[in-house]
């Protein structure tokens, strides 16, 4: 636990500003201490006495208070925290940042900081989609700035789709992430997501519904430990990992063609969706209707990546995890996969109907190995990513000793 530790939490003006209300009282349970910096207009959705009680300290809002300021108040504020972290990051404080701006207390500390910033991003989904956010965003991660979310869901305003402000459990999990050292600094590991792409003739092909939340998440928290990150990804709906070298693919074919290539590698984990099977000769032009037939189509069997990572002889990684998605009998079919592929761990996933994990922001995680059955709560796909990247490290922290 990162006791003894301070966040800076800067609270912008968003309905979602209720939930850093949850997020200062875990964060405190957890031992680390809170100084809260509220905008002008976050006090119109939660009450500085609120924000106050729960941090044990009074929050500051105003750029002029005499006190403080004599003091250069707002230099020590940005300095002495371990983190800075902003939530909901609004349009306007994300614009402020990109632009260099500070006209108020937040903006001017967010300015004055030299420690990491996570930012959680909360607004309208058109607001979030509009040109001028994301070109925010991309200047925001080139500065260096960290994000978690935001995720897509309801919203307030009763739109739907990316903008809800991520839940304290995954703005808790990236603090966390970044207080953690760097234990696997020195691992190269290869992580496989998304879904494959198989041609049936150039306008149609055969897929997974995977989304690559999963993957690109996990991707994340491994780089976040200092691993170098081989990110083999088929087509997603999410951004490729900033921190992960991303190797783009479509096909299942070339998909294994490079993983191959990315090994040696310390770790795999193979989270994509491959198609088991592909057309055997795919049209070349697009097929049409034509008849009242439907047209035939011949397949074969697909590559299985995983067991042949898994069975390599020589240059296999010290540990291969795979992913079941199973819709029944979900332990063991998961069990017997892990044994027939030949990886280490794998983690079993119930992706039947209603379970909204395929394409969805949650999942809920058994983790199957040679001694243990353990299963996980549903969580966020960042909470599992961060489980299973801590579990990994504590492994490999595991071999490490035993050399010795």
């Amino acid at each position: 636990m990162p006791a003894g530790k301070k966040v800076l939490l800067v609270i912008g003006g968003g309905i979602a500003a209720y939930k850093c209300l949850e997020l200062i009282r875990r964060l405190r349970d957890s031992g680390v201490s809170v100084s809260a910096v509220m905008t002008d207009a976050a006090k119109e959705f939660v009450t500085p006495l609120s924000v106050s009680a729960l941090a044990g300290e009074e929050a500051r809002s105003s750029l002029f208070e005499h006190v403080a300021e004599a003091k250069i108040g707002h230099i020590e504020l940005s300095r002495s925290a371990d983190i800075v972290v902003v939530a909901p990051a609004t349009a306007d404080l994300m614009a402020k940042m990109a632009g260099g701006h500070a006209d108020d207390l937040a903006s001017t500390l967010l300015l004055a900081t030299d420690k990491p910033v996570l930012l959680a991003p909360a607004m309208n989904v058109r607001m979030w989609e509009h040109a001028s956010t994301r070109r925010n965003f991309s200047l925001l991660l080139e500065d260096g700035i960290r994000f978690v979310g935001p995720d897509e869901g309801d919203m307030a305003c009763g739109e739907f789709g990316p903008g809800r402000m991520a839940e304290p459990e995954d703005i808790l999990s990236h603090i966390f992430r970044l207080f953690e050292k760097r234990s696997l600094e020195g691992r190269h590991a290869i992580v496989t997501s998304g879904s494959t792409w198989e041609s049936i003739d150039p306008i149609r092909y055969i897929a997974n519904r995977s989304s690559g939340r999963q993957g690109t998440a996990i991707a994340e928290a491994l780089a976040a430990l200092g691993a170098k990150v081989s990110f083999v990804s088929g087509p997603s709906a999410v951004e490729l990992p900033k921190r992960a070298t991303a190797i783009p693919v479509e096909t299942a074919l070339e998909m294994r063609e490079a993983v191959l290539a990315a090994l040696p590698a310390d770790l795999a984990i193979f989270a994509a969706a491959v198609a088991d099977w592909r057309v055997r000769s795919p049209s070349t032009e697009k097929i049409k209707k034509g008849s009242r037939t439907a047209p035939c189509l011949e397949f074969e069997e697909n590559p299985d990546i995983l067991a042949e990572v898994a069975g390599l002889a020589k240059g296999r990684p010290l540990l291969v995890i795979g992913f079941a998605a199973e819709t029944d009998n979900l332990i063991p079919n998961a069990a017997s996969k892990r044994a027939r592929k030949g990886c280490d761990w794998i983690l079993a996933n119930d992706v039947g109907t209603g379970t909204r994990v395929m394409g969805g922001t949650q999942n809920e995680i058994t983790l199957i190995s040679a001694c243990e059955t353990e299963r996980w709560p549903r969580m966020s796909k960042t909470g599992v990513a961060d489980k299973l990247a801590s579990k990994i490290a504590s492994h490999f922290e595991k071999l490490n000793a035993s050399e010795f």
